[in-house]
């Protein structure tokens, strides 16, 4: 069976790596870990095609210890303790390097199976994820590890691994390869950040590839072909979810429509049109609030539209939205009144009410008494001074006016009925 191009070409060691100079450069942390080979236990975090595989392979070729490799999507605890029973045997003298790819995929009891082994020494752990080690790696775990973030390869790392693919691809079939204007360029940006998906995008126009004597022609046409949509990273479960919304709300609030439309098209274009609403709708009250209240019924309506519309014309409202609410004025004050509100009744500050705040539909059990209520409405500007909080929290102020214009002119009109008080 032909060995993919991705594995015949994998690094045998760090100056053949692309990318991750931020760990793996001159100088870098993990770097100067591998040149010492004293390996401690570590977690590679990174997106697919990042080098997290390479460089544990590497560092398993610097070491004098036994290798076992598991891959927790298949992986059972019998594997687990296969592993264990090597130790202290002639097929592990210096103990066990476990090379655990896709370890979110380990539950709680697996994972604690290799603690006792981890914490004397005997297995040096170097686990893979994909996703965010904190959220789905007990913390057992992570507290005898060290944690490395791979970062997807940039445009300019991968058309040097492209370039470096296709001279293989040459040299390995005897021909000669002429690739079309930004062909290269274009597999090296549509990847992604993936590296493996870049070399079997060059293998596979290689293989597509109708030969002219000896010469292979690469077009960018077939380029684009190839990669299709493969740029795109999204996981409805896994942290590419979460980031996505995450960024497309931080960029409202940080009032940049450009970063917001680029998220907004990330969910979009992977067909995520429920998170989309859902933190748009959010963002209206939570950060542009008060200092523009109609945001909220606008953006309201333009939500109801997009999902009234589906993809793709739902694209449209929803830029609308997203566009309104980053060059909307801002305002957090409502947000943080009710939180501070809530955190008062979560600790159990007050439980009464004021005597003339009560339901009057209560009386009548004997204990009639006079109430006290002073009806607003019945006074000059429907104003009148009298207690609303419970006696515990007299005094306590939650709401504090914003700075911008439309707080600030109700805080002078109420400054001027009320006093100041």
């Amino acid at each position: 069976m032909d060995r993919p191009l991705a594995d015949e070409l994998r690094p045998q060691s760090l100056d053949e790596v692309f990318g991750q100079e931020h760990i793996l450069g001159e100088g870098g942390l993990l770097r100067r870990i591998v040149e010492s080979e004293r390996i401690p236990n570590l977690i590679f975090y990174g997106p697919s095609g990042s080098g997290k595989t390479t460089v544990a392979n590497i560092i398993a070729r610097r070491t004098r210890r036994k290798l076992c490799r598991l891959n927790a999507t298949t992986a059972t605890t019998q594997d687990i303790k296969d592993v264990v029973a090597q130790l202290g045997t002639m097929m592990a003298p210096n103990g066990v390097l476990l090379y655990l790819d896709e370890i979110q995929y380990f539950n709680k009891k697996q994972q604690q199976s290799l603690l006792e082994h981890i914490e004397n020494g005997n297995i040096t752990l170097i686990a893979s994820t994909t996703e965010n080690p904190y959220f789905y790696i007990y913390n057992a775990i992570l507290s005898r590890a060290t944690v490395f973030e791979f970062k997807p390869i940039s445009s300019e790392a991968a058309v040097r691994a492209v370039e470096r693919a296709a001279a293989h691809l040459e040299k390995r079939d005897g021909l000669r390869c002429e690739a079309g204007d930004g062909a290269f360029r274009h597999i090296a940006v549509s990847c992604g950040g993936d590296l493996r998906k870049a070399l079997n995008a060059v293998e596979l126009l290689f293989s597509a590839a109708i030969p002219d004597g000896e010469t292979v022609r690469l077009t960018l046409a077939d380029a684009k072909a190839v990669t299709q949509r493969s740029a795109m990273r999204y996981d409805r479960e896994g942290d590419e979810h979460f980031d996505a919304a995450s960024a497309l709300m931080k960029s409202m609030r940080g009032s940049d429509p450009d970063a917001a439309l680029h998220y907004l098209a990330r969910l979009l274009v992977a067909g995520d049109l429920i998170t989309a609403i859902r933190r748009i709708l959010c963002s209206a009250s939570e950060d542009i609030g008060l200092a523009y209240p109609q945001a909220a019924a606008i953006v309201k309506a333009c939500c109801d539209s997009a999902l009234q519309l589906g993809l793709p014309e739902a694209k449209l409202p929803l830029a609308e939205a997203v566009i309104l609410l980053a060059t909307a004025p801002k305002s957090n004050s409502a947000c943080a009144a009710i939180d501070a509100a809530m955190a008062d009744v979560r600790k159990g500050t007050a439980r009464s009410f004021p005597r003339h705040l009560q339901n009057v539909h209560a009386d009548g059990t004997g204990f009639e008494r006079e109430q006290g209520y002073l009806y607003p409405h019945n006074f000059p500007h429907h104003y009148v001074r009298q207690q609303y909080l419970p006696d515990e929290l007299l005094g306590t102020r939650y709401y504090e006016y914003g700075p911008n214009k439309l707080e600030q002119a109700a805080k002078q009109y109420w400054d001027g009925i009320k006093g100041k008080e």
